[in-house]
């Protein structure tokens, strides 16, 4: 799947929003991507994943295990793996960091991939990372199937991605203009009261 084929997936689904955003990172944006609208629909979420796991796949080998951070991860975690014909973990917060919890285990000598859905600054797919590497499988590297940093953010692991795009991010207190003419919205998950 080219780039271009899977922003069309994007627009297609209405997820690709332009306007002024904060995102989970805090840094504020133009464009949103809205992946919760992409993987309403079984059919796309396959395709996307399908890609994704034959990128995974000619980057890294086999895999055993794909881990993914809640609450973003969790689909193309599980639609990944099942492309891939294997388990499908993810991480929740807990006291403020990832663990795996609900009875998840990472085995021995499991080759394991993180799968995020979107890239941005990469702190979550770190702290995920970090996660998995108190337990003994082996991390072979990440991917996600959007990483809008244009693979400049470090994950802290090789990572694989389908569409690298080149999307401006600013702090709050360093906003263009134009944007900041434009009322704020936070249509992400992290930081919802709960």
């Amino acid at each position: 799947m080219t780039e271009d084929e899977v922003l069309a997936e994007f627009r297609a689904a209405d997820a690709l929003l332009e306007g002024h955003f904060i995102l989970s990172s805090g840094l504020h944006s133009p464009v949103f991507l809205q992946k919760m609208l992409v993987f309403q629909d079984p059919q796309r979420t396959e395709r996307l994943c399908r890609a994704l796991a034959e990128a995974i796949t000619a980057r890294f080998g086999q895999v055993d295990l794909i881990v993914s951070p809640a609450v973003g991860g969790i689909i193309p975690g599980y639609e990944t793996a099942r492309a891939l014909g294997c388990r499908a973990v993810f991480v929740e917060r807990e006291d403020g960091e990832f663990r795996l919890r609900r009875g998840f285990e990472i085995p021995a000598g499991a080759r394991v991939v993180m799968v995020e859905d979107i890239v941005t600054t990469g702190l979550s797919s770190r702290e995920c990372l970090a996660a998995i590497r108190h337990h003994p499988g082996e991390l072979l590297g990440a991917a996600c199937i959007i990483d809008r940093s244009n693979g400049k953010a470090d994950v802290g692991a090789p990572l694989v991605s389908l569409c690298k795009l080149d999307v401006p991010a600013y702090p709050a207190d360093a906003l263009p203009t134009e944007l900041a003419a434009i009322p704020a919205t936070k249509p992400g998950s992290r930081g919802l009261k709960k």
